[in-house]
């Protein structure tokens, strides 16, 4: 089976932690990876973002590789940019498979941009297309804190073309599949379940002090972990909030910790740096924790697990997540997880089992949470237990295979209206 892979806008070998990087780069690296070990051959296609970079990488392994396709400028653009350039980016790629004398069987286009360009390829290639939102614009727009995040009738659109025409919709949890139906009035009967995986040989517990010691955190250190972008919607002000509520309270002088973030780029001048990394940076000047709050920037996957396993507690306070990758990372490494009872992540963790949730946007509830965790090591350690337990599901072994039986129900079934 010969796989079309399309990321239109972000690449799955970037760095994570920037302002377009995060699960679905995971997902997409991950998933390739996998389906290479069971004998597919996968073409991952993204819109090449840097003319220095081969255009064809074959870092991905089992022969499958990673095609830079050139569509407008090869610079980074921001996302409402990018949609004038999907044309160029079909015939880049249409052009690629020609080449190489490649027909693809299937196409698994990730997040709007590229399930649009998938129905043009489908049209084509009479391949039948699979698609993976990652993220829905009208739950982004719901928890938008400004105008400036709400995201225009334009993606809207693109969304509900993808999920009109393309022949299956992998869902990454139930609460999507009611999102989509609810909010779009999608036919539920061409959306299928598989979640996101985690890779097992990547993320494992590391002992406590190697962790420490790897990351550079003295001995006696303790730390809370945040890790992703850098914006609103990641409720990276709650956390700070309650931190700050935690030191009020006594918490800190009894237990003493500091918190990591990774993600962002702390360092930027102020003219490049983020508003949002701007506002979070002012927000722990405001309540003086700029010695309990350490702004470490991105790191690669490679690392992460230490950070997880160097922390008493992994925080993900965002106020939307489809699934939650961060947050799985984390129990796989048997880390207790602390998080938004929002979308995957009320799936994921499991409240009082392997971490606890709490409500979004509540900073006193996040800080009790907290101070109960790093209050008793025997809780944190039963939870470990059971956040191993949790993550052994998600292998990414077990979720190609699933995947694997929505492709082949879907080659059996053909192009929609063929």
């Amino acid at each position: 089976m010969r796989i079309a892979m399309l990321s239109y806008h972000t690449c799955p070998l970037a760095t994570l932690g920037g302002k377009d990087t995060g699960g679905m780069n995971v997902y997409v690296r991950e998933i390739t990876r996998c389906l290479g070990e069971m004998g597919l051959h996968v073409d991952v296609f993204t819109r090449s973002q840097d003319e220095h970079v081969p255009h064809v990488l074959h870092d991905l392994g089992y022969g499958n590789r990673v095609v830079h396709v050139p569509a407008g400028p090869e610079v980074p653009m921001p996302k409402q940019e990018l949609a004038a350039y999907l044309p160029e980016f079909v015939r880049g790629v249409s052009d690629f498979a020609r080449q190489k004398g490649v027909q693809y069987d299937l196409i698994h286009s990730h997040y709007w941009m590229s399930g649009l360009a998938a129905l043009d390829l489908r049209a084509e290639w009479k391949s039948p297309v699979v698609h993976m939102f990652h993220t829905l614009v009208l739950m982004k727009n719901r928890v938008a804190q400004s105008m400036e995040e709400v995201e225009g009738e334009y993606r809207l659109a693109g969304e509900r073309k993808v999920l009109k025409e393309v022949e299956r919709v992998v869902a990454a949890t139930p609460a999507e599949v009611a999102q989509l139906q609810w909010l779009y009035q999608a036919d539920v009967r061409r959306i299928v379940v598989v979640p996101p995986g985690v890779n097992l040989c990547r993320f494992y517990p590391i002992a406590v002090d190697e962790a420490r010691e790897f990351i550079g955190v003295p001995p006696c250190g303790r730390m809370l972990l945040f890790v992703g972008r850098i914006e609103p919607l990641k409720g990276l002000d709650v956390l700070i909030e309650a931190i700050a509520l935690m030191r009020q309270q006594g918490v800190l002088a009894q237990y003493p910790f500091c918190l990591a973030v990774i993600g962002g780029e702390p360092d930027a001048s102020p003219e490049k740096m983020s508003a949002e990394m701007a506002r979070i940076q002012a927000l722990r000047q405001q309540y003086g924790l700029e010695d309990m709050v350490a702004f470490l920037g991105k790191r690669g996957q490679d690392t992460l697990a230490y950070y997880y396993s160097a922390a008493e507690a992994v925080v993900v306070p965002s106020q939307y997540e489809s699934f939650g990758m961060v947050a799985l990372e984390a129990l796989a490494c048997g880390t207790p997880v602390v998080a938004s009872q929002v979308g995957g992540l009320a799936y994921l963790v499991q409240d009082g089992v392997n971490g606890y949730t709490v409500p979004v946007d509540d900073p006193a509830a996040l800080a009790e949470r907290l101070a109960q965790l790093v209050s008793n090591p025997d809780l944190r350690q039963r939870m470990s237990v059971q956040a191993l337990a949790a993550a052994r599901d998600y292998a990414w072994e077990k979720i190609a295979a699933r995947l694997v039986a929505v492709y082949n129900d879907v080659l059996i079934r053909g192009v929609s209206g063929q």
